[in-house]
């Protein structure tokens, strides 16, 4: 089985010094798809470029990251409506709500994450959401727009064990990454409680990169470590890990096991 990063910022300035080499490098480690998620318009034209590049590999997502909800917010979202209508994509993502950086935007933020909420129930597509100290906003708007067309991924699930069965009851599946080899990261005391089923891998690349390479660049390469680490929480052979967490992740995108 062919490992899958379902959160990759690939097309991002950090990678612009050899990004078809650690393309190649994910590539000759296992990882067969890569999901890009959006920021903003100014990355609109780099993630098609890399995946004209790239077809038998990259995917992409559409969408407005919650940290650049700005003064030009209605510009940026008419560009994300009006980019799900031109090109195919696989997500709206990566979307949610951001109270780390920036409290002040939080009415905007919730208005934009729940018009791209609806954008992808319209189209039959999954959120990927972004949830930075903002789980109660998060859920309120969730629970606003529950139900079979509400489905997606909790990227970089950082809550706590009932935080992620919330989540979970929300047809999400939590994306995992390299804060699960944080000895901070508390995810990885709780995580062998909840189904495999409701897990797939991700590294936020260039982002979050897992120990030993905690602090530098991610890479999507690093997704290894990722499923050794849930090797050891789960007590399950690592073919196992990419096993399940494959399957998880076609049924979000639905794509063909």
């Amino acid at each position: 089985m062919k490992m899958i990063d379902t959160h990759t910022h690939l097309y991002v300035e950090a990678f612009d010094d050899d990004r078809d080499e650690v393309i190649q490098r994910a590539i000759a480690k296992g990882v067969d798809e890569f999901y890009l998620p959006a920021i903003d318009s100014a990355y609109t034209q780099r993630m098609l470029d890399l995946e004209k590049a790239y077809p038998a590999h990259i995917r992409l997502m559409m969408g407005l990251h919650p940290t650049h909800v700005k003064e030009n917010v209605a510009e940026e979202l008419k560009h994300v409506e009006q980019m799900l209508d031109q090109h195919l994509y696989t997500a709206v993502g990566e979307i949610g709500i951001d109270l780390y950086w920036d409290k002040s935007t939080l009415a905007a933020q919730q208005k934009a994450f729940d018009q791209q909420i609806k954008w992808a129930q319209e189209r039959e597509l999954p959120i990927v959401i972004h949830c930075r100290d903002a789980f109660e906003e998060v859920f309120e708007i969730l629970e606003e727009n529950k139900g079979e067309d509400l489905f997606g991924i909790f990227h970089c699930f950082t809550g706590t064990l009932e935080d992620a069965q919330r989540a979970i009851s929300y047809n999400l599946k939590l994306g995992i990454g390299g804060v699960a080899t944080f000895k901070n990261g508390k995810i990885d005391q709780f995580l062998a409680q909840l189904p495999l089923s409701s897990l797939v891998l991700e590294t936020d690349a260039p982002y979050l990169a897992p120990v030993p390479h905690r602090g530098k660049r991610n890479e999507s390469a690093y997704i290894s470590l990722v499923v050794n680490r849930l090797s050891e929480i789960y007590a399950l052979p690592e073919e196992e890990i990419i096993k399940a967490t494959s399957i998880a992740t076609k049924e979000v995108f639905k794509t063909k096991p």
